[in-house]
């Protein structure tokens, strides 16, 4: 079985508004919406688990009813940290399922993540026991300690920036969460970055630079444009 747990247990600071960024609407439709409906529409995907931020279940629950997400089956409670509302979602699945499902984690607010980029996640999860979402590093990196200044590179062909979907089978994960408990590792940034904490290696799979997160009021307006963009024929892809 392959399940989408969508995280979705953030407050969305960054963003300075007064709902949570997940719960924002873009073009009359919530953005965990547009998510929901991404592995909602992929055939491979059997269920749909929501980490969800605390007082938010019930609209949640009315969106997923006026949207028609029928692989939605329950709702865990969001944690203080993305390493902990992973964990609650876990013990949720746990509950129901076997330790040789699939779990791709997604992130709420990655609503324009593809067919092709779930599809990928979840066949490299199946062959290798792990799947990050990853896009080459284009940028120039810089090293800088005191945030200001820099006289040292980086070299950018060592370096991949990580997106969502992270699948893995759910008993590795559980196992790696609950292990990573005990040693007392509480604030990994990622799935990805915790396999690495805890000494397990991880493979790669397809990412998109238009499968962006929603961190900024910038990236509202970027994602508007991918709703409206349509690429010209004559583009190799």
């Amino acid at each position: 079985m392959n399940i989408a747990m969508i995280i979705a247990g953030g407050t969305g600071n960054r963003m300075h508004q007064d709902i949570p960024k997940q719960f924002l609407t873009v073009n009359e439709k919530p953005v965990i919406v547009y998510t929901l409906e991404a592995f909602q529409k992929h055939p491979a995907i059997d269920e749909i688990i929501v980490v969800c931020i605390e007082g938010w279940e019930q609209i949640l629950w009315a969106y997923v009813r006026q949207f028609n997400i029928t692989k939605m089956v329950t709702v865990a409670s969001g944690g203080a940290s993305g390493q902990e509302s992973i964990y609650n979602g876990l013990k949720e699945l746990e509950k129901s399922h076997t330790a040789d499902d699939i779990v791709l984690i997604h992130d709420a607010i990655r609503p324009m993540v593809s067919e092709e980029i779930i599809s990928d996640c979840i066949n490299k999860a199946v062959e290798f026991g792990s799947a990050i979402a990853v896009i080459p590093c284009a940028e120039a990196m810089l090293v800088s300690e005191n945030q200001m200044d820099s006289q040292q590179i980086y070299n950018r062909d060592y370096l991949k920036r990580t997106q969502t979907p992270q699948g893995f089978r759910l008993g590795k994960l559980l196992d790696i969460n609950e292990r990573a408990l005990d040693a007392g590792i509480r604030n990994s940034v990622a799935s990805c970055t915790l396999m690495i904490e805890m000494g397990e290696q991880v493979h790669f799979c397809k990412g998109s630079e238009k499968n962006i997160k929603l961190t900024t009021v910038e990236d509202i307006d970027i994602f508007k444009a991918l709703l409206l963009a349509k690429r010209a024929e004559w583009l190799k892809d």
